[in-house]
């Protein structure tokens, strides 16, 4: 991924108003982003937990999302990441939400997947941060892992776009 800026960051959302993305809190230690690692930049908002982020490049700019996280996870079992394919236990995987970008978002109107709680597919398909269960998927080259979780992600986006 390339390096963004905050100014950026906070130019690149699609269904955040511009005093929204203004107030919005940026991700600690930004400057020390390993973006080499990253497919998108995704944090949580320390003040306000049920807040996340997700920001990639598309068509050659930053394109950002607000998310909202239920405050509780109430499923028993394994849950899978709708974006990444890794198996987690259920509390580390979230239903997030965003709002439809444009009109359809400002009428109420979102869009839902599974996504791991602390938004790190990128490294957990490069086996940088280690996984408590056995995964499915692990046979496949990291970089194919990273192409899938590109394209799923892309899908995700024109679900929030259309």
């Amino acid at each position: 991924m390339e390096p963004l800026t905050a100014a950026a960051i906070r130019g690149s959302f699609v269904n955040l108003s511009k005093t929204q993305a203004k107030a919005l809190n940026l991700p600690a230690g930004l400057e020390q982003t390993d973006w080499d690692t990253l497919d998108y930049l995704g944090w949580r908002d320390p003040k306000a937990p049920a807040r996340a982020y997700l920001v990639l490049w598309r068509d050659g700019k930053p394109l950002g999302l607000a998310l909202r996280a239920p405050s509780t996870s109430g499923s028993r079992g394994s849950a899978l990441c709708n974006l990444c394919w890794s198996a987690h236990k259920p509390s580390d995987v979230v239903l997030f939400v965003a709002p439809r970008a444009g009109s359809a978002g400002r009428d109420g109107n979102t869009v839902g997947t599974y996504i791991c709680a602390d938004l790190a597919c990128s490294l957990y398909v490069r086996g940088l941060r280690p996984l408590e269960l056995p995964q499915g998927e692990s046979l496949v080259e990291p970089a194919e892992r990273a192409r899938r979780l590109t394209d799923r992600l892309g899908t995700f986006v024109d679900r929030v776009l259309a």
